[in-house]
């Protein structure tokens, strides 16, 4: 496990600030702004097939091209914006991945409407409370669980693009709905 400064972290951690930080201050904290919801599915989707790494030393950029990650504005983005974020060297241009913001951003409010929240919605998957996984080693995490696998489905039938299990499930690590900082780490919640 990383020592940084006498403290322990979890396995996946590398001795990079940004990644840090977010450990430190973000990963596993429980989310229930929609906002920030939102701006972690952005993040999650526009992540695959990349490191999580990539994403975070563009986050900054994202907040800008996505409009500060409000879905009502990301929900209204036409022909134009789109040209704008194919452009947009801060931020992954990849065509279907910029798509499924905009689309994603418009069936985040479907759900909002439906349920009240987004969040509502959201921590039903885990019947509104963190799971807590017992890990120790990298070969310890899963690469997806059953909760993400029903979540994943709901949202393809909901008409999200982007989010598979996979991706469902490490959204649900970065925003709380799982816990899976490592027994050892400074972070966990015993």
């Amino acid at each position: 496990m990383p020592q940084i400064k006498n403290k322990t972290r979890c396995p996946w951690v590398r001795e990079n600030p940004l990644y840090i930080k977010y450990h430190d201050q973000e990963w596993g904290v429980p989310v229930y702004k929609d906002d920030k919801i939102f701006e972690f599915l952005v993040l999650e989707s526009a992540q695959a097939g990349l490191s999580w790494l990539t994403i975070l030393k563009k986050r900054q950029n994202y907040k800008k091209a996505f409009a500060g990650f409000d879905p009502v504005k990301v929900a209204k983005f036409n022909a134009k914006d789109f040209k704008r974020l194919m452009a947009d060297a801060g931020i992954v241009r990849n065509k279907l991945k910029i798509l499924a913001a905009i689309n994603n951003a418009q069936r985040f409010l479907e759900v909002k409407k439906e349920f009240g929240t987004f969040s509502k919605y959201m921590w039903g998957f885990v019947s509104g409370k963190p799971i807590k996984h017992k890990i120790k080693t990298l070969k310890d995490y899963p690469v997806k669980i059953k909760e993400a696998e029903d979540w994943a489905k709901d949202l393809k039938r909901r008409g999200f693009r982007f989010l598979g299990a996979t991706i469902c499930y490490a959204h649900m690590q970065a925003v709380g709905m799982v816990n899976d900082h490592s027994v050892d780490c400074f972070k966990s919640r015993k």
